[in-house]
Protein backbone atom coordinates (compact mmCIF):
# COMPACT_ATOMS: atom_id res chain seq x y z
CA UNK A 1 0.00 0.00 0.00
CA UNK A 2 1.17 3.15 -1.01
CA UNK A 3 2.07 5.62 1.71
CA UNK A 4 0.41 8.76 1.60
CA UNK A 5 2.70 11.92 1.14
CA UNK A 6 2.94 14.19 4.23
CA UNK A 7 2.62 17.92 4.10
CA UNK A 8 5.81 19.75 4.54
CA UNK A 9 5.55 21.71 8.11
CA UNK A 10 5.70 25.34 7.64
CA UNK A 11 8.09 27.18 10.11
CA UNK A 12 6.88 29.94 11.76
CA UNK A 13 8.41 32.32 14.49
CA UNK A 14 7.76 31.26 18.08
CA UNK A 15 5.51 34.27 19.19
CA UNK A 16 5.26 37.90 17.52
CA UNK A 17 4.79 41.69 18.85
CA UNK A 18 4.22 45.17 17.49
CA UNK A 19 7.69 46.20 16.05
CA UNK A 20 6.59 49.97 14.96
CA UNK A 21 3.58 52.41 15.24
CA UNK A 22 2.40 55.07 13.35
CA UNK A 23 -0.32 57.76 12.88
CA UNK A 24 -2.20 60.35 10.44
CA UNK A 25 -4.47 62.94 11.74
CA UNK A 26 -6.38 65.13 9.39
CA UNK A 27 -5.02 68.74 9.45
CA UNK A 28 -8.53 70.33 9.66
CA UNK A 29 -9.69 70.36 13.44
CA UNK A 30 -13.44 70.96 13.79
CA UNK A 31 -14.46 72.49 17.61
CA UNK A 32 -17.02 72.20 19.51
CA UNK A 33 -17.76 75.41 18.46
CA UNK A 34 -18.50 74.62 14.48
CA UNK A 35 -20.58 71.77 15.13
CA UNK A 36 -22.86 74.22 17.00
CA UNK A 37 -24.08 75.46 13.94
CA UNK A 38 -25.03 72.15 12.74
CA UNK A 39 -27.07 70.75 15.74
CA UNK A 40 -29.22 72.72 18.53
CA UNK A 41 -26.85 71.81 21.35
CA UNK A 42 -24.17 73.05 23.38
CA UNK A 43 -20.22 72.83 24.05
CA UNK A 44 -20.87 71.76 27.78
CA UNK A 45 -23.70 69.15 26.80
CA UNK A 46 -20.92 67.28 24.28
CA UNK A 47 -17.93 67.52 26.64
CA UNK A 48 -20.20 65.91 28.75
CA UNK A 49 -21.80 63.34 27.13
CA UNK A 50 -18.62 62.12 25.09
CA UNK A 51 -15.55 63.40 26.66
CA UNK A 52 -14.78 65.42 23.22
CA UNK A 53 -13.82 69.05 22.80
CA UNK A 54 -12.48 68.66 18.77
CA UNK A 55 -12.15 66.29 15.80
CA UNK A 56 -10.13 65.77 12.77
CA UNK A 57 -12.01 65.63 9.51
CA UNK A 58 -9.80 65.02 6.26
CA UNK A 59 -9.88 67.55 3.30
CA UNK A 60 -10.30 65.93 -0.57
CA UNK A 61 -6.46 64.71 -0.79
CA UNK A 62 -7.22 62.79 2.44
CA UNK A 63 -8.32 59.99 0.79
CA UNK A 64 -7.90 56.31 2.52
CA UNK A 65 -5.25 55.27 0.89
CA UNK A 66 -3.32 58.62 1.60
CA UNK A 67 -3.78 58.34 5.15
CA UNK A 68 -2.84 55.13 5.72
CA UNK A 69 0.01 55.85 3.29
CA UNK A 70 1.05 58.11 5.70
CA UNK A 71 0.94 56.45 9.33
CA UNK A 72 2.43 52.95 7.82
CA UNK A 73 5.51 55.10 6.42
CA UNK A 74 5.91 55.96 9.88
CA UNK A 75 5.22 52.46 11.56
CA UNK A 76 7.33 50.49 8.84
CA UNK A 77 10.34 53.35 9.66
CA UNK A 78 9.74 53.18 13.62
CA UNK A 79 9.73 48.73 12.70
CA UNK A 80 13.60 49.37 10.98
CA UNK A 81 12.38 47.19 8.35
CA UNK A 82 12.16 47.79 4.30
CA UNK A 83 8.76 47.66 2.90
CA UNK A 84 9.79 44.79 0.66
CA UNK A 85 9.81 42.69 3.82
CA UNK A 86 6.36 43.01 4.62
CA UNK A 87 4.39 39.95 4.07
CA UNK A 88 0.88 40.88 4.24
CA UNK A 89 -1.08 44.09 4.32
CA UNK A 90 -4.23 44.13 6.18
CA UNK A 91 -6.61 47.39 6.02
CA UNK A 92 -9.66 47.50 8.72
CA UNK A 93 -12.18 50.19 7.78
CA UNK A 94 -15.87 50.57 7.47
CA UNK A 95 -15.19 54.12 5.02
CA UNK A 96 -13.74 52.86 1.84
CA UNK A 97 -16.59 52.92 -0.59
CA UNK A 98 -15.38 50.53 -2.92
CA UNK A 99 -16.66 47.02 -2.78
CA UNK A 100 -13.70 45.92 -4.68
CA UNK A 101 -10.69 46.10 -5.21
CA UNK A 102 -9.86 46.18 -1.54
CA UNK A 103 -7.69 49.51 -0.80
CA UNK A 104 -4.99 47.46 0.36
CA UNK A 105 -3.79 46.40 -2.53
CA UNK A 106 -4.05 49.85 -3.72
CA UNK A 107 -1.99 50.74 -0.48
CA UNK A 108 0.47 47.81 -0.92
CA UNK A 109 1.52 49.35 -4.23
CA UNK A 110 2.10 52.61 -2.81
CA UNK A 111 4.26 51.39 0.04
CA UNK A 112 6.44 49.25 -2.57
CA UNK A 113 5.06 46.05 -0.71
CA UNK A 114 5.95 43.93 -3.62
CA UNK A 115 3.36 41.03 -4.35
CA UNK A 116 2.16 40.70 -0.15
CA UNK A 117 -0.89 39.39 0.10
CA UNK A 118 -3.43 42.18 1.01
CA UNK A 119 -6.95 42.89 2.04
CA UNK A 120 -9.83 44.62 3.62
CA UNK A 121 -11.45 43.59 6.88
CA UNK A 122 -14.57 45.13 7.82
CA UNK A 123 -15.28 44.89 11.92
CA UNK A 124 -16.21 48.55 12.53
CA UNK A 125 -14.21 49.70 15.74
CA UNK A 126 -13.27 45.79 16.61
CA UNK A 127 -11.59 45.57 13.32
CA UNK A 128 -7.60 47.05 14.54
CA UNK A 129 -8.36 44.04 16.94
CA UNK A 130 -9.08 41.67 14.51
CA UNK A 131 -6.16 42.54 12.33
CA UNK A 132 -3.52 42.43 15.10
CA UNK A 133 -4.92 38.67 15.79
CA UNK A 134 -5.20 37.67 11.56
CA UNK A 135 -1.30 39.51 12.07
CA UNK A 136 -0.32 37.55 14.81
CA UNK A 137 -1.59 33.76 13.04
CA UNK A 138 0.15 34.93 9.63
CA UNK A 139 4.08 35.24 11.69
CA UNK A 140 3.45 32.13 13.51
CA UNK A 141 1.88 29.99 10.86
CA UNK A 142 5.09 31.09 8.82
CA UNK A 143 2.99 32.75 6.08
CA UNK A 144 4.83 36.13 6.30
CA UNK A 145 7.64 37.36 8.63
CA UNK A 146 6.01 41.11 9.01
CA UNK A 147 2.78 41.85 8.57
CA UNK A 148 1.17 45.74 8.45
CA UNK A 149 -1.92 46.51 9.99
CA UNK A 150 -3.48 49.55 9.84
CA UNK A 151 -7.30 50.84 11.13
CA UNK A 152 -8.26 53.91 8.81
CA UNK A 153 -11.74 56.09 8.66
CA UNK A 154 -13.52 59.21 7.02
CA UNK A 155 -16.42 58.58 9.28
CA UNK A 156 -17.02 62.32 8.19
CA UNK A 157 -18.23 61.36 5.12
CA UNK A 158 -20.84 59.14 7.08
CA UNK A 159 -21.70 61.56 9.53
CA UNK A 160 -24.77 63.27 9.20
CA UNK A 161 -24.31 66.77 10.62
CA UNK A 162 -28.09 67.39 11.54
CA UNK A 163 -28.71 64.63 13.18
CA UNK A 164 -28.05 65.42 17.20
CA UNK A 165 -27.35 62.05 18.24
CA UNK A 166 -24.06 61.56 15.93
CA UNK A 167 -22.90 64.64 14.35
CA UNK A 168 -20.54 65.51 17.54
CA UNK A 169 -18.91 62.12 16.99
CA UNK A 170 -16.84 61.11 14.56
CA UNK A 171 -13.58 62.02 13.36
CA UNK A 172 -11.21 61.13 10.52
CA UNK A 173 -7.96 59.61 10.34
CA UNK A 174 -5.35 56.61 9.99
CA UNK A 175 -3.38 54.53 12.61
CA UNK A 176 -0.92 51.46 11.52
CA UNK A 177 1.62 49.19 13.30
CA UNK A 178 3.77 46.69 11.66
CA UNK A 179 4.26 43.17 13.62
CA UNK A 180 6.57 41.20 13.24
CA UNK A 181 8.68 37.88 14.73
CA UNK A 182 9.62 37.85 18.29
CA UNK A 183 11.48 35.25 20.96
CA UNK A 184 8.90 36.26 23.58
CA UNK A 185 5.13 36.83 24.13
CA UNK A 186 4.85 40.50 22.74
CA UNK A 187 0.49 39.31 21.95
CA UNK A 188 -1.76 38.15 24.31
CA UNK A 189 -4.19 36.27 23.31
CA UNK A 190 -7.28 37.93 21.33
CA UNK A 191 -10.46 37.57 22.64
CA UNK A 192 -13.10 38.32 20.32
CA UNK A 193 -16.43 37.50 19.15
CA UNK A 194 -19.72 39.12 18.34
CA UNK A 195 -23.19 39.74 19.01
CA UNK A 196 -25.54 39.81 16.05
CA UNK A 197 -28.77 39.78 18.23
CA UNK A 198 -27.81 43.80 19.01
CA UNK A 199 -27.10 44.53 15.19
CA UNK A 200 -29.25 47.00 15.08
CA UNK A 201 -28.16 49.35 17.85
CA UNK A 202 -25.17 50.68 15.65
CA UNK A 203 -26.02 50.88 11.79
CA UNK A 204 -26.69 52.50 8.56
CA UNK A 205 -29.56 53.72 6.86
CA UNK A 206 -30.16 52.53 3.29
CA UNK A 207 -29.90 56.48 1.95
CA UNK A 208 -30.40 59.94 3.80
CA UNK A 209 -33.30 60.34 5.92
CA UNK A 210 -31.85 63.74 6.11
CA UNK A 211 -30.18 64.93 3.18
CA UNK A 212 -27.06 66.55 3.67
CA UNK A 213 -23.87 67.49 2.20
CA UNK A 214 -20.81 67.48 4.57
CA UNK A 215 -19.79 70.68 5.24
CA UNK A 216 -16.66 72.50 3.74
CA UNK A 217 -14.16 74.70 5.92
CA UNK A 218 -16.08 77.93 4.67
CA UNK A 219 -19.80 77.91 4.04
CA UNK A 220 -21.26 75.08 7.01
CA UNK A 221 -23.86 72.57 5.37
CA UNK A 222 -24.75 73.00 2.16
CA UNK A 223 -27.77 74.73 1.04
CA UNK A 224 -28.12 72.36 -1.40
CA UNK A 225 -28.95 69.21 -0.32
CA UNK A 226 -29.74 67.78 -3.63
CA UNK A 227 -26.13 67.94 -4.22
CA UNK A 228 -24.83 65.80 -1.84
CA UNK A 229 -23.45 62.64 -2.01
CA UNK A 230 -25.69 59.58 -1.75
CA UNK A 231 -23.82 57.50 0.79
CA UNK A 232 -25.69 56.01 4.01
CA UNK A 233 -25.26 57.73 7.16
CA UNK A 234 -24.71 56.10 10.52
CA UNK A 235 -27.16 56.30 12.91
CA UNK A 236 -26.68 54.73 16.57
CA UNK A 237 -28.95 54.24 19.63
CA UNK A 238 -26.72 55.91 22.37
CA UNK A 239 -28.28 54.36 25.33
CA UNK A 240 -27.60 49.99 24.45
CA UNK A 241 -24.46 51.32 23.31
CA UNK A 242 -23.35 52.40 26.46
CA UNK A 243 -24.70 49.62 28.35
CA UNK A 244 -23.29 46.92 26.37
CA UNK A 245 -20.33 48.85 26.54
CA UNK A 246 -19.60 49.63 29.84
CA UNK A 247 -21.01 45.75 31.47
CA UNK A 248 -19.92 43.18 28.74
CA UNK A 249 -16.90 44.94 27.48
CA UNK A 250 -15.71 45.01 31.21
CA UNK A 251 -15.87 41.32 30.95
CA UNK A 252 -14.03 41.11 27.67
CA UNK A 253 -10.99 43.47 28.89
CA UNK A 254 -10.84 40.73 32.16
CA UNK A 255 -10.70 37.72 30.39
CA UNK A 256 -7.86 39.44 27.92
CA UNK A 257 -6.00 40.30 31.34
CA UNK A 258 -6.26 36.92 33.10
CA UNK A 259 -5.11 34.71 29.11
CA UNK A 260 -2.04 37.02 29.44
CA UNK A 261 -1.49 36.00 32.85
CA UNK A 262 -1.21 39.73 33.95
CA UNK A 263 -3.34 41.70 36.31
CA UNK A 264 -4.52 45.24 36.32
CA UNK A 265 -1.60 46.78 38.16
CA UNK A 266 1.08 44.92 35.45
CA UNK A 267 0.01 46.92 32.90
CA UNK A 268 1.64 50.50 31.62
CA UNK A 269 -1.29 51.73 29.77
CA UNK A 270 -4.74 50.86 28.93
CA UNK A 271 -5.54 51.71 25.32
CA UNK A 272 -9.44 51.09 24.52
CA UNK A 273 -11.27 52.21 21.86
CA UNK A 274 -11.71 55.57 22.05
CA UNK A 275 -15.66 55.78 21.59
CA UNK A 276 -16.44 58.02 24.58
CA UNK A 277 -15.03 59.31 27.49
CA UNK A 278 -18.39 58.13 29.58
CA UNK A 279 -17.29 54.49 28.46
CA UNK A 280 -13.60 54.68 29.20
CA UNK A 281 -14.19 55.77 32.92
CA UNK A 282 -16.78 53.40 33.82
CA UNK A 283 -14.85 50.24 32.67
CA UNK A 284 -11.65 52.11 34.79
CA UNK A 285 -13.87 51.26 37.97
CA UNK A 286 -14.91 47.92 36.80
CA UNK A 287 -11.37 46.76 36.00
CA UNK A 288 -10.66 48.44 39.16
CA UNK A 289 -7.74 49.92 37.25
CA UNK A 290 -4.84 51.27 39.52
CA UNK A 291 -5.07 55.20 39.29
CA UNK A 292 -0.57 54.74 37.87
CA UNK A 293 -2.02 52.97 35.20
CA UNK A 294 -1.92 55.88 32.09
CA UNK A 295 -4.96 55.68 30.07
CA UNK A 296 -5.70 57.07 26.42
CA UNK A 297 -8.08 59.80 26.31
CA UNK A 298 -7.39 60.66 22.99
CA UNK A 299 -11.10 60.95 22.06
CA UNK A 300 -11.05 63.98 23.54
CA UNK A 301 -8.97 66.26 19.99
CA UNK A 302 -9.90 63.81 17.83
CA UNK A 303 -13.14 62.01 18.37
CA UNK A 304 -14.05 58.39 17.55
CA UNK A 305 -12.33 57.43 14.71
CA UNK A 306 -13.29 53.26 14.81
CA UNK A 307 -10.59 51.62 13.92
CA UNK A 308 -8.08 54.07 13.46
CA UNK A 309 -8.81 54.83 16.98
CA UNK A 310 -6.62 52.12 19.17
CA UNK A 311 -3.29 52.89 16.98
CA UNK A 312 -3.57 56.41 16.65
CA UNK A 313 -3.64 56.62 20.50
CA UNK A 314 -1.21 54.19 21.38
CA UNK A 315 1.53 56.17 19.09
CA UNK A 316 0.26 59.73 21.04
CA UNK A 317 0.78 57.72 24.04
CA UNK A 318 4.25 56.87 23.34
CA UNK A 319 5.55 60.26 21.88
CA UNK A 320 4.02 62.72 24.71
CA UNK A 321 5.82 60.15 27.29
CA UNK A 322 2.61 58.69 28.51
CA UNK A 323 3.66 55.07 28.29
CA UNK A 324 6.88 53.53 27.37
CA UNK A 325 8.52 51.13 25.09
CA UNK A 326 7.96 47.79 26.29
CA UNK A 327 4.98 48.52 28.39
CA UNK A 328 2.54 46.01 28.54
CA UNK A 329 -0.86 47.96 27.82
CA UNK A 330 -4.52 46.56 27.35
CA UNK A 331 -6.52 47.48 24.19
CA UNK A 332 -10.06 46.43 23.24
CA UNK A 333 -12.38 47.53 20.36
CA UNK A 334 -15.84 47.46 20.10
CA UNK A 335 -18.75 48.39 17.84
CA UNK A 336 -21.05 47.63 15.08
CA UNK A 337 -22.31 44.32 14.57
CA UNK A 338 -21.55 44.46 17.69
CA UNK A 339 -17.91 43.09 17.73
CA UNK A 340 -15.33 43.10 20.18
CA UNK A 341 -11.73 42.01 20.17
CA UNK A 342 -9.03 42.60 23.38
CA UNK A 343 -5.64 41.77 24.44
CA UNK A 344 -2.47 42.31 26.23
CA UNK A 345 0.29 43.68 24.09
CA UNK A 346 3.76 45.14 24.47
CA UNK A 347 4.28 48.33 23.20
CA UNK A 348 6.81 49.30 20.46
Amino acid sequence: MTAVPQIRPVGGAAFSRIQGVGGYRPVRVIPNAEVLTWIDSSDEWIRTRSGITERRWAGPEETVTEMSVQAAGKAIAQAGIDPAQIGGVIVATVSHFKQTPAVATEIALRLGCGTAPAFDISAACAGFGYGLNLADGMIRGGSAEYVLVIGVERLSDLTDVHDRSTAFIFGDGAGAVVVGPSDTPGIGKVIWGSDASQKDVITQTEAWDTAFAKPDAVNGPSEHPQEAPRWPALRMDGQPVFRWAVWEMAKVAQQALDAAGVSADQLGAFIPHQANMRITDAMIKALKLPDSVPVARDIAETGNTSAASIPLAMERMLESGEAKSGDLALIIGFGAGLVYAAAVVTLP
